[in-house]
């Protein structure tokens, strides 16, 4: 009887954590960190001044932009369901504050309608 109490435990925090891994779009937030480009970051962990002008390039080309939060999360970055990479070329490797729509699933995040606050 206690194994299955135990395994019922589980089980029900397993589901809790499940549902609570898909973040609703529709929540509005405000980070503030360091554009990156993500190609670089996720593959070498390249980012700062050091990196900012090689950041910005590949942001121009189009390669996937994001923004490294205060708050250890890094998020992907798009506009209306369209790219930032021109706008956001500019501050790679600077610190802006961003207000947009979270998405989170998997394990990664989106800020969506991201607009640079002043």
């Amino acid at each position: 009887m206690k194994k299955f109490m135990l395994w019922s435990v589980i089980v029900a925090a397993a589901g809790f954590i499940a549902v609570r891994s898909v973040q609703a779009a529709d929540e509005t937030v405000i980070v503030k960190g360091e554009v990156l480009d993500m190609a670089c970051y996720l593959d070498h962990g390249a980012h700062g001044e050091k990196h900012a002008q090689c950041a910005a390039t590949c942001i121009k080309s189009g390669l996937p932009v994001g923004i490294k939060g205060e708050d250890g999360k890094t998020y992907l970055l798009i506009g209306d369901h369209k790219p930032l990479n021109s706008t956001l070329a500019q501050y790679a490797g600077k610190t802006i504050t961003v207000k947009g729509k979270l998405a989170s699933r998997d394990g990664i995040n989106m800020i969506e309608n991201a607009v640079i606050q002043k």
